[in-house]
């Protein structure tokens, strides 16, 4: 009896305390959200007051007067929102030509404070298409206080940007080394999408390194789904330290507005560029000298290669480092300075960021054995900048095309700068049944002419909802429209 008495007492208070798990658990839910939210609330503290709403206005020429102008222009919107953005006129509208006025809006943030003899600088990090155009610019700070600003030194192969104000004082972010950053990590962007001053999104890094998007000439593009929009453009995306790991730069989206994945450059890029852009007013990249592209599936079973192993070499320019090396189209690049090659973007970052000069180690496949070179970075400039450009697959259609370098312009009879080459053409594909070959050259796509491979693979995916796209092609002395549908 007595044990009966013990068990029975055991079981109640076993009974009570389960019964009240799950208000522990609810209760442990609800501290852990607020605290979630005050982490979160920590980050805008610290961060928004090296926030800058900047207001610009400025003058451009060309068609299109529409209700709001945006500084970095209408086609940068069209790339990503489509003809459907409102505001935007419609194709079949008659828009009057000339110079006209453009007001608009970004962000940015204080990274930097110098000390002068007659006053103190800031510098404020932003991106250049928000600023490109602009012959006044004003920024405006969290506490309200405003000042005029000027450009330092833009970057426009990177979007990357520098603009300065007289003054010191003012509160500045710190950078994280984004190469740190992981998939899944929680960031927050902060800006001012449609002008709505130091709005705060979060989310999480979806992806990183991302490149050959069509964005910029440089991308290593930082995917998150923190809610970007029109304004936030030259923003900082910041970990949960309050550390900058991006510059919010992009989104894709069809309707115009925030779809769940945005694009930054991440730290490490942008604070190399703005440095350059402050000591000295232009960015100096290394230059190899190749024309490079990506191993796909059949490309590395005919090169006995691994797929995702190295990168390949399509073509040397004459008296280049890369030739001078002994570097050779067919080679797979696999390894430069130590460190594995998988992708033609992240590759060319990292030659660009190469000072010139250099000696470095490349490592390459060459007949199935490896081969270890010697190469001297070069420096690159504009002539030399059309024979860096990688090959752009349009994938949809079965065509690689390439930038028309002085090289490839006089092979072809064409003119740098008009057009781009098709360099491979996917046996089967709807490039090949429409008789497309290798060495043409296409002029337009969709009655707008291209002048390098990024503007084809844009103007490609542009087309890729209506699934059909035209295209003006010439092949020796015969020029032809050519009707693609998919």
């Amino acid at each position: 009896m007595k044990y009966a008495k013990t068990i029975t007492v055991a079981l109640a208070v076993l009974w009570l305390s389960m019964s009240a798990l799950p208000a522990y658990a609810l209760d442990a839910g609800v501290e852990n959200l607020r605290q979630t939210g005050k982490a979160f609330a920590a980050v805008a503290r610290k961060v928004s007051p090296a926030v800058v709403l900047i207001q610009v206005k400025g003058k451009v020429t060309g068609p299109g007067t529409v209700p709001f102008s945006f500084p970095f222009g209408d086609d940068f919107f069209r790339r990503f929102f489509g003809d459907e953005f409102p505001g935007f006129p419609q194709p079949h509208q008659e828009q009057p030509r000339g110079e006209r006025q453009v007001i608009g809006q970004g962000s940015g943030f204080v990274f930097k404070t110098v000390k002068g003899l007659l006053s103190d600088k800031t510098y404020i990090l932003t991106n250049n298409h928000v600023v490109a155009n602009a012959d006044k610019i004003r920024v405006q700070f969290n506490d309200g206080r405003e000042f005029d600003a000027k450009i330092t030194g833009r970057d426009p192969r990177s979007d990357v940007a520098v603009i300065e104000i007289k003054g010191g004082g003012f509160p500045s972010l710190p950078f994280a080394d984004s190469s740190q950053l992981e998939v899944g990590e929680w960031v927050v962007a902060i800006g001012n999408p449609f002008g709505l001053s130091h709005t705060l999104t979060a989310g999480v890094v979806s992806a990183k390194g991302r490149t050959s998007l069509g964005i910029n000439d440089y991308e290593d593009f930082i995917q998150t789904d923190a809610a970007i929009n029109p304004g936030n453009s030259g923003g900082p995306l910041v970990n949960i330290n309050s550390e900058v790991v991006g510059i919010n730069t992009a989104i894709f989206s069809r309707s115009g507005g925030y779809m769940g994945i945005g694009f930054a450059i991440p730290s490490n890029l942008a604070k190399n560029i703005a440095e350059q852009l402050i000591e000295h007013g232009e960015v100096t990249r290394g230059y190899l000298g190749i024309v490079i592209q990506n191993l796909t599936a059949e490309l590395a079973g005919s090169f006995d290669v691994k797929p995702g192993k190295g990168i390949l070499v399509a073509q040397v320019s004459e008296d280049s480092p890369a030739q001078k090396a002994g570097l050779r189209p067919g080679d797979v690049i696999v390894e430069y300075r130590g460190k594995p090659v998988t992708d033609v973007g992240d590759f060319r970052n990292r030659v660009a960021l190469t000072a010139p000069g250099s000696k470095v180690e490349l490592i390459v496949l060459r007949d199935n054995k490896e081969k270890t070179l010697q190469v001297t970075i070069g420096k690159l400039s504009e002539d030399k900048l059309a024979g860096t450009s990688p090959a752009r697959s349009a994938g949809e259609i079965g065509l690689t095309v390439q930038t028309l370098t002085p090289q490839l312009a006089e092979q072809f009879d064409a003119k740098p700068g008009e057009g781009v080459v098709v360099t491979a053409v996917e046996p089967g594909s709807i490039a090949a049944r429409a008789g497309i070959e290798v060495g043409s050259i296409i002029l337009q796509v969709n009655r707008r002419p291209v002048k390098n491979a990024a503007e084809f693979q844009r103007a490609v995916k542009a087309s890729a909802s209506d699934r059909r796209i035209l295209m003006l092609i010439r092949k020796g002395d015969m020029q032809r429209y050519v009707a693609l549908g998919w």
